[in-house]
């Protein structure tokens, strides 16, 4: 399966970022991609206050992505904020294209490093696979990857790769953190993950207030393969990453190395 990675860097208002997408979406389907994945946050960058900028899932912005994803034929993942019932939002990734509806919840809520996105942002509970042309596919959202038991209950669940969008936090060591985090979850849970970040934003002197300690992302989008090497990785710029995940290598890796099957603790 041909995928692409998106490396975007978000504005803060939503209709301009849906041009974005359209325009990346058109150049992954002429790339003869059949997915095309967004970063978190591809609604709305964080650092601004998320609240008025949320909607629901049959909202206009979300019906617009299925828009782009009907007019192109593949399938879009995009990240993007939801109304919350408890007046917070959710960070919520929506999937949509041929023979794909489906949202995931952020679930491990990125409260690290002075920031606690659980102020503003709620979270969910629901472990979410897709199914793309036959393969198997989990979602997952940027601190999750932290988190490895997320990615075995996608491989439990049938899956042979893994979508982590993200917008991860600058920082000493934050680069050689998710870079080391992508290729550990690809390789104890044996599947491919594909983590695309938001490109690292250009400073124009005009950000301000919390949008200078929000997680805004640092690029190095990369794709890992089951056995944990990359075999694909942007810089930090804007970028569209075109990969092409051979599924059938994970029964391959995890008949060499059985640590699925051999786990004593954590199964299902």
């Amino acid at each position: 399966m041909r995928i692409a990675l998106s490396q975007i860097t978000a504005d803060p208002r939503p209709e301009r970022n849906l041009v974005t997408v359209r325009e990346e979406a058109h150049l992954a389907a002429e790339s003869g991609a059949r997915l095309v994945v967004f970063p978190e946050a591809t609604m709305a960058c964080f650092g601004v206050p998320l609240g008025p900028v949320a909607e629901p899932l049959d909202g206009p912005w979300a019906n617009e992505v299925r828009a782009i994803a009907k007019e192109t034929g593949i399938v879009v993942v995009a990240g993007m904020f939801t109304p919350s019932p408890d007046g917070r939002v959710t960070n919520t990734l929506l999937a949509t294209g041929p023979g794909v509806e489906a949202s995931y919840d952020k679930i491990h809520l990125y409260d690290a490093f002075g920031f606690a996105e659980s102020d503003t942002v709620a979270p969910g509970t629901e472990v979410v696979t897709i199914d793309v042309e036959g393969v198997r596919i989990g979602l997952a959202t940027c601190y999750d990857v932290r988190f490895p038991e997320l990615f075995r209950a996608h491989a439990d669940a049938g899956a042979l790769l893994s979508l982590l969008p993200a917008s991860w936090g600058a920082g000493p060591g934050k680069r050689e953190q998710w870079e080391l985090l992508v290729r550990a979850r690809a390789l104890d849970a044996t599947l491919w993950v594909a983590a695309v970040d938001q490109a690292e934003p250009v400073p124009t002197g005009e950000e301000g207030g919390s949008r200078k300690t929000a997680p805004t992302g640092i690029g190095y989008s990369t794709v890992a393969g089951p056995d944990g090497t990359v075999r694909g990785q942007l810089e930090s710029g804007p970028g569209l990453l075109i990969a092409d995940v051979d599924t059938d290598e994970v029964a391959a890796v995890r008949r060499k190395v059985s640590v699925l099957a051999n786990r004593r603790l954590d199964r299902p």
